[in-house]
């Protein structure tokens, strides 16, 4: 029997660090903006834009791990 994880399910558990990490970025990403002319994100805009961009960062958090367990265990 098979007992590795399924990368969706480890990107399931890693879903809301992967959002909250993107939700830092996007926001870091605005104020750096700010330099060039372009209005301010606000955090709530940030968290609000990291909810489906958190999805594919998930995913390949999810596959990062699973190889990592693979690597461990060969």
């Amino acid at each position: 029997m098979d007992d590795r994880w399924p990368v969706w399910k480890l990107a399931l558990l890693l879903y809301v660090f992967a959002a909250g990490a993107v939700a830092i970025n996007l926001f870091m990403l605005g104020l750096l903006g700010q330099a060039v002319g372009l209005p301010a994100l606000s955090p709530e805009m940030s968290v609000l834009a990291a909810i489906p961009l958190g999805i594919p960062a998930a995913w390949a958090s999810g596959m990062w791990a699973r190889r990592l367990m693979d690597q461990a265990t060969s």
